[in-house]
């Protein structure tokens, strides 16, 4: 069985609205519905749990009814970080399901995740146990201390730009954040970074640039350009 465990536990600060950013509507729908949506219409996606911001569940819970979110299995209080979150979603879960069942983290404002990503993401995570979706780093990338010069470059061919999902099995997961507690990581910032933290390899699945994670002003207009795209196309 594959789980999409859908994260919502953010407020959204960095885009200075009241709103939480996953809850904000574009063109008549909120942005986690479009999230949601592309999981519920994935033939592999078995079931879906999200880690709600709390105050909102009720409204969460109104929105899964109102656009036919049958694949929801559960909402989850979000935690005091992203980590936390995560952790709650994957207990929740390990508590329901098979050790060898696969759970897929994706954050609840990258709306624009395809079809071929979560499939290639469930392929990887099958075939080695884990998976990461990624990108090329395509820019030049300078190491600074203070933030104001650089005298260091990175090699790009060296560096991969992480996107969600992250994959892997119930098990994995349940084991690495009850491990992570018992070593004091608690603001680790991915499930991929946490494996590595814990001393796993974790496996590339392919993403697109058109994935974006909505954190700010900016990425919501690309997100509305991307949907005015695709909607001219059909």
């Amino acid at each position: 069985m594959n789980i999409a465990l859908i994260i919502a536990g953010g407020s959204g600060q960095r885009m200075h609205r009241e709103i939480p950013k996953q809850f904000l509507n574009v063109r008549g729908k909120p942005v986690i519905v479009y999230t949601l949506e592309a999981f519920q219409q994935h033939p592999n996606i078995d079931r879906i749990v999200v880690v709600c911001i709390e105050g909102w569940e009720t409204i969460l819970e109104a929105y899964c009814r109102q656009y036919k979110i049958t694949k929801l299995e559960g909402i989850v209080k979000g935690g005091e970080n992203g980590q936390a979150s995560i952790r709650n979603g994957v207990m929740y879960i390990a508590s329901r399901h098979a050790d060898d069942d696969l759970i897929l983290v994706h954050d609840a404002i990258r709306p624009m995740v395809s079809h071929d990503i979560i499939s290639d993401c469930i392929r990887v995570a099958k075939q080695y146990g884990n998976a990461v979706t990624v990108i090329p780093c395509m820019e030049a990338i300078l190491r600074t201390k203070d933030g104001n010069v650089s005298d260091a470059q990175v090699l790009r061919s060296e560096l991969m730009r992480t996107q969600t999902p992250q994959a892997a099995t119930v098990k994995c997961l349940a084991e690495a954040h009850r491990e992570a507690m018992a070593r004091g990581i608690t603001a680790s910032i991915a499930t991929c970074t946490l494996l590595i933290e814990l001393g796993q390899t974790v496996h590339f699945s392919f993403g697109s640039e058109k994935n974006i994670k909505i954190t700010t002003g900016d990425d919501l207009d690309i997100f509305k350009a991307l949907l005015a795209v695709e909607e001219e196309g059909e």
